[in-house]
């Protein structure tokens, strides 16, 4: 499948509905739209198989949750890939807050 210009999000929408197309179409970067296409793919041979939907609905649930945060930070999440290449090509990450003290600026006790 491939991106069209209608299914991209502006990071002031309102957070994507709970189905399979709205939560697709707010994953803006590549890695996580693939990530998305090969993971549906799979859950649903997975469910035509067993017919039960458990493993279709914990699968929402995460690329909900992925939409959600695409919609929040868009280039934060094409910053975790970056940083994910780099880490996996055993390359220098750079470090960023510790995440109690990012925890701390928003008021939680850790």
């Amino acid at each position: 499948m491939t991106a069209q210009p209608q299914d991209f999000v502006s990071v002031d929408a309102p957070l994507p509905e709970k189905n399979l197309r709205a939560i697709r179409a707010a994953l803006i970067v590549q890695e996580d739209r693939e990530a998305f296409d090969a993971g549906l793919k799979a859950v649903l041979d997975e469910v035509r198989v067993s017919l039960d939907l458990g493993a279709l609905n914990a699968f929402m649930h995460r690329w909900g949750i992925s939409a959600c945060d695409t919609v929040k930070d868009p280039e934060g999440r094409r910053q975790m890939h970056v940083r994910a290449r780099q880490a996996l090509a055993d390359e220098p990450v750079p470090q960023g807050r510790p995440w109690r003290e990012s925890l701390a600026a928003r008021g939680i006790d850790v």
